[in-house]
């Protein structure tokens, strides 16, 4: 059964896992995001497999709204589409820390994203 949420705990928000993410993760691009991931230990994430967290410049998007708007397509295209590499990560009882930072200079469509991420989560598969 697929579920199409996106809880908080899903969310990464531990500000020592998310600098322990930018030393030490791998990191690839698939434009317009660049992505930086890491497998971790598992009391450091919780049930779910992956904790995912979004960002967009301020440098490229001053206006908060645009940025928020960002980060909101990105996440329902993430919702969207995370069940595939969850039940992978699953099956191999692995655990992973995901960021993706939005770098185009202007908002994308929604199908567009949709596409981008469905890219970063099959490549995200292939090399846990």
């Amino acid at each position: 059964m697929k579920t199409y949420s996106f809880k908080k705990e899903e969310r990464l928000k531990s500000r020592k896992l998310i600098e322990t993410l930018f030393r030490e993760g791998k990191a690839f691009s698939v434009f317009p995001y660049r992505i930086i991931y890491m497998p971790v230990k598992s009391p450091a994430v919780n049930k779910f497999p992956v904790q995912v967290g979004f960002s967009a410049s301020s440098r490229r998007f001053p206006h908060a709204t645009d940025r928020n708007r960002i980060k909101r397509l990105s996440r329902e295209a993430w919702r969207l589409q995370k069940q595939d590499l969850y039940d992978h990560l699953h099956a191999e009882s692995r655990q992973l820390a995901v960021f993706l930072i939005y770098t185009d200079k202007k908002i994308a469509d929604f199908s567009t994203l949709h596409h981008k991420i469905s890219v970063i989560l099959e490549k995200l598969k292939s090399s846990c």
